[in-house]
């Protein structure tokens, strides 16, 4: 029987609306929570619903078994929004439907709007006292809505009311009814932040939602650093920092992880450890570990996501990933029981940064020039200037660039690897 995973990557809970499952009944998912909803065998209907302040908000619809065996799965934000949803199949990103980043797009393109759109959208959208959008209210009850949200939105959601009752809608909308392949469990996932699920398997580790604060957390200093050599036979990794400056590392291990979603942290670093330049140190992991390390704790950044025990083969796997935005070059490498690293590479060394063009760059708020991010995030939408430069310096072989597929998967089967930041 299938299954529905719906995760909540926000900080509070999160109240949804159950049609045709859950026999009927409200659902409330704990902050960075997963809970999961049975479905039954035969060919089933229904929605979950998100809830703001008692407001009926993006909704994620499904079919199980439906048209020829498939499932028809979309995310709807007819009945109005008050934070992030996607829906797919699990391990199958390409069916994916929704805006991860909703309504930073709708506050943006709110920002932007003249007096005149604004006079025309009263009582539609909500604002708090600081004048930010909160709330969209129903599109089918505000015909002057529908054309502002696909100003930002088209072909990412259901907007208007699609074909029905002889119209033949809009095609967008259409296609967001296109069918999933065969029968298989709904992850939903729900975010204040970035709403883009977690990937399957051997990539587990894989997340993002960005906030940025900082916790007191197990620091070390370069002079209690070792020689690799020094811990054969343990688990974790031989950090480098191959850098003209000295530099804090911080570990972040995911709030929580599995069936295909991960739910990246940003407030609580697992621990740091400050390198002098060129200088190395071991650093011990647990081997429950799955998240990533990066220079300090704001982004843009470059992040090595790893994982230290995967589940089904016990080995490690990692990679490097600029969809958050890359403040310098980062490799990864088995170790295999070598101290220095071998097998295949992922991630770059080189400068993209210096030369890359002026609109693929952002000022970090410690002043430091990097990437942005190419996939978006609470800041601003995915920086399509970053993704093209680093698909021509890099590549997505080498380095994870817009998510999706095509990056090596690096692994380790004695569960450590050499990082090195450059």
């Amino acid at each position: 029987m299938p299954k529905i995973f719906i995760t909540n990557k926000s900080n509070h809970p999160q109240k949804f609306y159950c049609h045709g499952f859950n026999n009927n009944k409200d659902l409330i998912v704990a902050p960075r929570s997963k809970s999961t909803l049975q479905a039954p065998d035969h060919q089933n209907s229904g929605a979950i619903i998100a809830v703001h302040d008692g407001h009926e908000g993006e909704q994620a619809e499904i079919t199980f078994n439906g048209f020829n065996g498939n499932d028809f799965i979309d995310m709807s934000n007819i009945v109005g929004a008050g934070g992030n949803m996607t829906i797919q199949q699990q391990g199958e990103p390409s069916t994916r439907k929704g805006d991860p980043l909703f309504m930073q797009n709708l506050r943006k393109a709110w920002g932007k709007a003249s007096q005149a759109t604004k006079n025309d959208l009263k009582g539609s959208i909500f604002t708090d006292k600081e004048g930010k959008v909160v709330r969209m209210g129903p599109i089918k009850e505000h015909p002057k809505l529908e054309s502002f949200v696909r100003s930002f939105a088209d072909g990412k959601t259901y907007i208007g009311v699609g074909a029905w009752n002889g119209s033949p809608g809009n095609p967008n909308d259409n296609n967001q009814s296109s069918a999933g392949k065969g029968t298989k469990n709904a992850v939903i996932t729900y975010s204040d932040g970035d709403a883009t699920p977690g990937d399957d398997g051997k990539r587990a580790h894989r997340a993002a939602a960005p906030m940025e604060q900082m916790r007191m957390v197990e620091h070390f200093e370069a002079s209690d650093a070792h020689k690799p050599d020094d811990h054969k036979g343990e688990v974790g990794i031989d950090l480098h920092n191959k850098s003209n400056k000295a530099c804090t590392y911080f570990f972040y291990d995911n709030y929580w992880n599995g069936n295909g979603t991960a739910g990246a942290n940003f407030d609580n670093p697992l621990k740091s450890v400050k390198l002098a330049p060129k200088a190395s140190k071991f650093v011990n992991l647990p081997t429950t570990f799955k998240g990533r390390v990066q220079r300090g704790t704001l982004i843009p950044a470059t992040w090595v996501e790893f994982q230290t025990e995967a589940s089904n083969d016990h080995a490690a796997h990692g990679d490097i990933s600029i969809q958050q935005g890359c403040d310098g070059g980062a490799t990864i490498q088995g170790t295999d029981g070598a101290p220095h690293g071998s097998g295949p590479i992922g991630g770059f060394s080189k400068d993209v940064i210096t030369n890359a063009p002026a609109a693929a760059k952002q000022k970090r708020q410690d002043g430091v020039m990097c990437l942005a991010s190419t996939m978006g995030n609470w800041m601003g939408p995915p920086n399509e200037a970053a993704a093209q430069w680093m698909f021509k310096e890099v590549g997505q072989k080498k380095v994870y660039i817009k998510g999706g597929s095509g990056t090596d998967d690096i692994s380790s089967k004695n569960r450590r690897f050499e990082v090195c930041f450059f």
